[in-house]
């Protein structure tokens, strides 16, 4: 049975989406650099999609390297991290990107094609020039933006997976304050499709490997408290990373162990991008503060309560700056 849900799903967007899919032969998709777990399974979720309603259709997803713990969704091994080919699109998607930069160098992939679709949940998101855009900040994740835009009871068992992962990843397993009532009818029915809650949170969002283990003591050695304990940080140096043989992949998950920190109201993870002193800054807050204005002030984004940017300094010197920040929100 389809729920009220599904009756209110985005049709007119839909109907653009299926029209632009049906006339096109050869598909881009692309998502952000660095993709996380929603980004891969809008990506990987879409390309399952057109592939059931358009069998005949050339379908290639362009995406940097992402964590092996990703590798069993349908398509993962299929995936172009090679982006010094020349190809033109009829049609590109763009999924989980609030402008062209964030995609990196698939960009041109984007920007080439015929024809362009965004869909994304970012706030920050004012719209891609020349492309259809379909932008719902409201939404927990792009997954659940795309699940508003297909059919769902087309879906297999392995695309539901894939947008089930992405929801799981976007909303800390129905943690955060994105997840709303809407969140779990769209995950309720990925799951009635297939998906496999048990399998997908704990060998995607909480196992750990003995090297991940290992980062997260050294980081939570290295956490310290500023604001009178409201802000809570801690960092990976160059040398921390070359020393420990610490990718950063390894170190998903610390910034969901420091957010749980009692007494705080905000935790920052500031690591090492890869080049000279920039790092990588990954923020998560309370509803007292909004870290995205603070990372979209920096020339990053995301959400309210969970955003990133990038910033150059020692990770002591940034940590100030992200306090400083914090504070003129507290006061």
């Amino acid at each position: 049975m389809k729920t009220d849900m599904f009756r209110k799903a985005n049709r007119p967007a839909a109907k653009v989406i299926e029209k632009a899919i049906k006339k096109a032969g050869k598909i881009g998709i692309v998502g952000h650099v660095r993709p996380d777990g929603d980004d891969v399974g809008a990506c990987l979720g879409m390309a399952g999609y057109i592939r059931t309603i358009k069998p005949e259709a050339s379908v290639t997803v362009f995406l940097e390297e992402f964590s092996k713990d990703f590798e069993f969704l349908a398509g993962a091994k299929d995936v172009c991290h090679d982006f010094s080919q020349d190809i033109h699109f009829d049609l590109c998607f763009a999924l989980d990107c609030a402008d062209s930069a964030r995609m990196g160098e698939a960009a041109k992939y984007f920007t080439g094609a015929d024809e362009r679709i965004c869909i994304d949940h970012h706030i920050t998101n004012t719209g891609l020039e020349g492309a259809y855009c379909l932008i719902n900040p409201e939404r927990s994740s792009a997954c659940e933006v795309v699940c508003t835009v297909i059919d769902m009871n087309r879906l297999s068992k392995q695309t539901a997976e894939c947008l089930y992962l992405g929801i799981v990843h976007d909303t800390g397993v129905f943690m955060h304050s994105n997840t709303l009532n809407e969140t779990m009818i769209y995950a309720g029915k990925l799951i009635e499709l297939g998906a496999e809650p048990a399998f997908i949170i704990e060998n995607t969002f909480y196992k750990k490997t003995f090297a991940q283990n290992k980062a997260l003591g050294r980081a939570l050695d290295n956490a310290m408290l500023l604001l009178d304990g409201k802000l809570i940080y801690s960092f990976f140096t160059k040398e921390m990373m070359e020393e420990m043989s610490v990718k950063s992949t390894d170190l998903d998950g610390v910034i969901d162990q420091l957010r749980v920190t009692e007494g705080t109201l905000v935790s920052a993870f500031i690591y090492w991008k890869g080049c000279e002193d920039a790092y990588k800054v990954s923020l998560r807050s309370k509803e007292a503060v909004n870290v995205g204005d603070i990372a979209v002030s920096f020339g990053g984004g995301g959400h309210a309560h969970a955003a990133g940017c990038e910033l150059s300094g020692t990770p002591e010197e940034i940590a100030q700056i992200i306090a400083k920040e914090v504070e003129k929100q507290l006061s």
